[in-house]
C-alpha cells in the first residue's frame, strides 16, 4: 500500500493562501489587459494537460465551459495548433508561451515562442499569461504531489 499522501494546501494553509491570492491576481492582471477570461481558461487547461493534472483538469474544463470555451476547442486543445480557425489569435498566442513556460524548452525555442507571442500580445498581456501560467503550473504540483481525488459529477 503507498504511503499516504499530505494534503500541502491543508498542513501549510497560509502558503495555499497566497498561491490562491496570486492566481487571483494573475486573472485580474488579465483582465486588466484586455485579455478574454477564455484565454485563461485556455491556459488552464493546457498547461493542466501537460502536466497530467486530472483534478485541475476537471475543475477548469467547467469554468472553461463557464467562460465561453466552446467543447471543440477543448477537445481539440492537445492539437491546437493543427486547427487554427478554433481560437484566436490571441489565444493561440498565449497557449504558446504557457507551453513554454511550463515545458522550459531550451533558450532558443523559448525565444521563438516568445517572439511569436510578443507579435500578437503586449507587454502586460505576456506578463498576465505567463503569471497564469506559472499559477496553475504550482496549483497542478499541489494537486499532484497531494493525491487530489477526481469524483464523477452528478
Amino acid at each position: 500500500m503507498p504511503t499516504p499522501r499530505v494534503s500541502i494546501d491543508k498542513q501549510t494553509p497560509a502558503i495555499y493562501k497566497q498561491l490562491v491570492a496570486v492566481s487571483a491576481a494573475a486573472k485580474q492582471a488579465a483582465a486588466d489587459a484586455g485579455l478574454d477570461r477564455t484565454v485563461v481558461e485556455l491556459v488552464n487547461l493546457r498547461c493542466s494537460q501537460i502536466n497530467g493534472c486530472a483534478f485541475c483538469l476537471s475543475l477548469h474544463h467547467a469554468d472553461a465551459v463557464a467562460a465561453g470555451v466552446t467543447e471543440q476547442q477543448i477537445a481539440v486543445l492537445p492539437a491546437w495548433r493543427e486547427a487554427p480557425a478554433l481560437y484566436t489569435d490571441q489565444q493561440r498566442a498565449a497557449l504558446e508561451l504557457a507551453e513554454s513556460t511550463t515545458e522550459l524548452p531550451s533558450v532558443d525555442d523559448a525565444d521563438c515562442a516568445y517572439e511569436r507571442a510578443a507579435d500578437i500580445l503586449d507587454a502586460a498581456q505576456i506578463s498576465a499569461v505567463t503569471w497564469a501560467a506559472v499559477a496553475i503550473n504550482a496549483f497542478n504540483r499541489v494537486s499532484i504531489m497531494s493525491r487530489y481525488n477526481v469524483h464523477p459529477r452528478p
